[in-house]
């Protein structure tokens, strides 16, 4: 019996299904249910919450989500082995854990939902972890159909994601992850925790996302982050030159001097120069 409920340990699960994970799914199974509980408690509240998980392999935070509370868990797997493994939980949870055998890449998970906004909760493989991340960050309309992350990341990953102006970690993913949410990690989770255990550290971080961000076309954000980033090193009125329009001009516009560098940009002046970008792209379509 194990820590969190009377199903097997997770090493026994893993064992009777054959379940050794495959580095091509970026797997890397957590068997500590003290951790995944630990995890789960993170998105709380859970009473009353449906929970979308991805990649939830043997279950061990799938788990730990039911035991602690979630009315309703979302488990998306792309590793038909697993499913039998996620099968024995949803027999100890009636009605509680549908498993939907699908890539989490392609998935959409709001059809599931009922109208009801849901939490993610997830250990994400490691290769489509930051993908994954953008696309939630970038789901529209805002505010989107969850409305709390818990994901875990590789350290280096999760600092990017929480970087702010003059973090050594800034860039693009900062830009985005911190505009549209506000971001923490909450604690890190050594590789020995894992089988088989990583070459790196990884990180769990809560992302709860703003009812308004600062208002600008998410798309010309991203293009105005792309290209200061693209050519940290070199002054904005050198960098933004790929955008099309005067750099020095635009950077101007938006109250900022041309002459600082991508790193010392506060996320508000990211945000003012995409709205002077549109403004100035609008400008030049314009018919002579």
């Amino acid at each position: 019996m194990s820590a969190i409920d009377d199903l097997p340990p997770l090493s026994d699960v893993i064992r009777r299904h054959e379940l050794s994970a495959r580095k091509s799914l970026g797997q890397n199974f957590l068997l500590d249910l003290n951790l995944t509980a630990r995890i789960a408690r993170a998105a709380a509240p859970l009473e009353g919450s449906i929970v979308v998980e991805i990649g939830p392999g043997p279950g061990g935070l799938t788990r730990a989500l039911l035991a602690l509370g979630a009315k309703r868990v979302i488990a998306v797997e792309r590793d038909e082995r697993a499913i039998p493994a996620l099968e024995e939980i949803a027999q100890r949870y009636p009605g509680r854990l549908e498993i939907v055998e699908a890539d989490a890449m392609t998935f959409d998970p709001r059809p599931l939902l009922g109208g009801e906004r849901a939490k993610i909760v997830a250990n994400l493989p490691y290769n489509i972890a930051t993908v994954l991340l953008i696309d939630w960050l970038c789901a529209e309309p805002w505010p989107p159909w969850y409305d709390m992350m818990v994901l875990m990341f590789q350290r280096e990953v999760a600092e990017r994601i929480v970087a702010r102006e003059d973090d050594d970690a800034y860039g693009r993913l900062g830009v985005l992850s911190n505009w549209r949410a506000e971001t923490k990690i909450l604690f890190d989770i050594s590789p020995s925790a894992f089988v088989p255990p990583p070459k790196v550290t990884s990180s769990v971080v809560r992302l709860t996302p703003r009812p308004h961000p600062e208002p600008c076309d998410r798309r010309m954000l991203e293009r105005v982050a792309a290209a200061a980033f693209g050519q940290r090193r070199k002054m904005l009125r050198q960098s933004l030159k790929s955008l099309g329009v005067d750099p020095a001009a635009l950077a101007a516009a938006a109250g900022i001097d041309p002459t600082r560098r991508a790193e010392t940009i506060p996320i508000a002046g990211f945000v003012a120069m995409a709205r002077e970008l549109a403004n100035m792209l609008a400008e030049k379509s314009k018919p002579e």
